[in-house]
């Protein structure tokens, strides 16, 4: 029993992700700090979490403030058990619909990254150093492969890097004019079931996946070949977050709205004006079918050449 009773508590230690954990963990002192203030008893009820709905949409979006409640809801689980039942609640479902027409303001996404985008880029970062190669190889993958750029890169927090999730070099493989790799893990993958990336040779001849793919994995095995990590810089860490995107603004600053999620949506747009259909755009993405479906509709410029592109095969 007394083994059970350890097993058990390490399971529901890894229900959640790490990175999940601080967010439900950072909300709930947020619930927490405003009782506080307002002299509210902690135990939730509907009038406590309308009032912390809306207080919490007048300082940050109310579209955020759903993820919040959510939050709460985990780490008061098991103190309160009807603490679900409360935030589904007429009162407090209806104040969060009113403060998201009150103060909803419209979302800034990122600019999609384009292929006159990557061949700026892959200029600026000529193959002269292995940074440069690593540089070259992630941008292209990560954009022909619809990759989150958290799957190619460590988070910058320490606390939330975790060896399970980083790419091997051993999971590589060659195809005829193609390579693939293994994914660990994805955002809509949290039980490690792994999925299969394969990325083709492109046929534009100044962007070329899978020639600068093989360009890095030389240099690469030269440098560090008993390391188990397929990306790994000079100086033999896995790239961060922060370390790409220092390199992708030194050509594109903040202030062009392009950051790490423009090579996802740009290579989701790019393969929408190429004709592909949107269901096989969903599954090289990895999304699930309501997530794609939502993407699409919130983003114009993909919605906009997938209606393009089925204009045109009709006619």
């Amino acid at each position: 029993m007394e083994h059970l009773v350890h097993a058990r508590a390490v399971a529901l230690g890894h229900a959640l992700d790490r990175s999940t954990q601080i967010s439900y963990s950072s909300h709930l002192q947020s619930y927490l700090t405003f009782c506080k203030i307002h002299n509210f008893p902690i135990e939730p009820t509907a009038d406590t979490l309308s009032f912390y709905t809306v207080f919490m949409c007048h300082h940050i979006k109310p579209d955020s403030v759903d993820s919040y409640l959510s939050g709460i809801c985990n780490q008061l689980e098991h103190l309160y058990p009807n603490v679900r039942t409360i935030r589904k609640a007429p009162l407090v479902t209806r104040t969060l619909a009113g403060c998201k027409r009150l103060l909803n303001t419209p979302p800034c996404r990122k600019q999609p990254l384009a292929l006159e985008h990557l061949a700026r880029l892959l200029n600026h970062f000529p193959p002269s150093s292995h940074d440069n190669l690593l540089f070259r190889s992630i941008l292209l993958s990560g954009f022909f492969a619809l990759h989150r750029l958290g799957e190619l890169t460590w988070p910058d927090k320490v606390e939330l890097r975790s060896w399970r999730k980083v790419i091997k070099r051993a999971s590589v493989s060659f195809y005829t004019g193609a390579y693939g790799y293994v994914l660990p893990t994805s955002k809509s993958d949290a039980t490690f079931q792994s999925a299969t990336i394969i990325i083709e040779e492109g046929e534009n001849d100044s962007i070329q996946p899978l020639t600068t793919f093989k360009e890095y994995l030389r240099s690469r095995d030269h440098i560090f070949p008993f390391h188990s990590a397929l990306w790994i810089t000079t100086s033999g860490a896995v790239p961060t977050r922060a370390w790409f995107l220092a390199k992708l603004r030194t050509v594109f600053p903040t202030s062009s709205n392009i950051g790490g999620h423009s090579l996802r949506s740009g290579g989701a747009t790019h393969f929408a004006i190429v004709g592909w259909p949107d269901d096989r755009i969903q599954a090289l993405g990895r999304w699930s079918s309501d997530a794609f479906k939502i993407y699409i509709r919130k983003h114009p410029v993909v919605l906009q050449a997938l209606l393009n592109n089925r204009v045109v095969q009709q006619l």
